[in-house]
């Protein structure tokens, strides 16, 4: 067994860069965090990061709001979604997944995965017709697209509204389009271990000016929807004003000017995790027994956390090799258990929705185990917990073989 010791904290985010440490202050100074507490004709700090990311995204709409899973849900209303009305979603994705689909008062229905952790397009096909879903929300979960020209086939044969759950995938591209620009809405967050950091915080992207005229009503803008900085025209919200909710889920001035610095420096910091990530996949793939998912060439992924899997290992195996890395300084998180541990559960302690069988997803995510790649590692960081990982796995991997 190694005697090799990992020090470095997994939940150590680099510091906020001067630059938007600046623009808060600026912010704090004013007084005016909220978001439309701007002067004349003066575009708010959430205004412009509004602009400048639909500008990165390349999509004509835009709207900040107070989270990742606000934005799904608001996205699912905005779209229609009506109650009791099911949805299709991945069974391998976080909570805020099937929690923004039960707040938007819809149904879960969960889609297998395969061994690359992404949809199993067959059974998507079987479940839109046996389901009658008019709606799937796809999880891009851990950053893994699936084939998107397959799966727009399926969309579009179907009539289905498709929504993206981007919040592993900003940045990310399929055939060099970004992730969440295929379907109806992108939906992005900022929470602090996501791409861009505000502690809390999310993004709505989409090219079609009804829907994202129903989103910022329903975000909470009063009748001060002409102040956003990538929304539709005045006249598109004529009718939309009078009939929609506010559900108030406003991005404030603070978050945005802390979003903006940061921005900039996204596609520099996208070839930071992806050299790590290579790093750390390289090694593992050198160990017999251990598989990580297959990435093809149309996908130009983002890298900031790595999965991999050691299939057949026992419930108590995973346990103790979770432990045994933990005693090194490695901390992996295991999807195939079924009692919730911080972040990372599964759809059997999803008790709010109607419990599904599942069975060849749950085989994979029995032996599946994850772990965030922050940039406060450096390459010599990545190499050395590479090798704990590998080192710890070999009694394990050895009794699957």
């Amino acid at each position: 067994m190694t005697t090799k010791i990992f020090t470095r904290p997994f939940t150590q985010q680099e510091p906020i860069s001067d630059d938007a440490i600046n623009a808060a202050t600026e912010v704090l100074k004013s007084g005016r965090l909220h978001r439309y507490n701007s002067i004349s004709n003066e575009l708010s700090e959430a205004s412009l990061l509004e602009q400048e990311y639909a500008s990165f995204q390349g999509s004509r709409f835009c709207l900040a709001c107070a989270s990742g899973g606000y934005a799904m849900s608001v996205a699912l209303k905005a779209a229609g979604l009506i109650a009791d009305e099911k949805v299709l979603t991945n069974m391998y994705t976080l909570a805020p997944v099937p929690g923004s689909i039960s707040n938007a008062g819809g149904e879960p229905i969960f889609i297998e995965i395969n061994e690359n952790l992404v949809l199993d397009l067959d059974d998507l096909s079987k479940k839109v017709v046996s389901s009658k879903a008019r709606f799937l929300l796809i999880s891009h979960m851990r950053g893994h697209l699936v084939d998107m020209d397959k799966l727009m086939q399926i969309v579009k044969e179907n009539n289905l509204i498709l929504i993206e759950d981007c919040a592993h995938t900003m940045g990310a591209k399929w055939n060099d389009e970004r992730s969440g620009n295929f379907g109806l809405a992108g939906c992005f967050s900022t929470q602090t271990y996501k791409h861009l950091n505000s502690g809390e915080g999310g993004l709505l992207t989409s090219d079609d000016p009804e829907f994202m005229a129903r989103a910022i009503i329903l975000s909470g803008s009063y009748m001060l929807y002409e102040r956003h900085g990538a929304a539709p025209n005045k006249e598109v919200f004529a009718d939309i004003r009078l009939e929609t909710p506010n559900y108030s889920g406003r991005m404030d001035n603070l978050r945005a000017a802390i979003l903006r610095p940061q921005l900039k420096s996204l596609d520099k910091n996208i070839k930071r995790w992806n050299e790590r990530y290579q790093l750390v996949e390289k090694k593992l793939k050198e160990v017999k027994g251990i598989k990580l998912p297959k990435r093809t060439a149309k996908e130009s992924y983002v890298g900031s956390s790595i999965q991999f899997r050691i299939p057949g290992i026992s419930p108590s195996d995973a346990a103790k090799f979770l432990e045994i890395n933990k005693e090194h300084g490695v901390e992996i998180k295991w999807f195939g258990s079924d009692d919730p541990n911080g972040f990372t559960s599964n759809h059997k302690s999803w008790k709010y929705v109607k419990q599904q069988r599942l069975e060849y997803s749950d085989k994979i995510l029995s032996g599946l185990f994850d772990l965030r790649l922050p940039l406060t590692f450096s390459l010599d960081d990545c190499s050395l917990l590479a090798d704990i990982i590998s080192e710890c796995a070999q009694s394990f991997v050895s009794k699957t073989n």
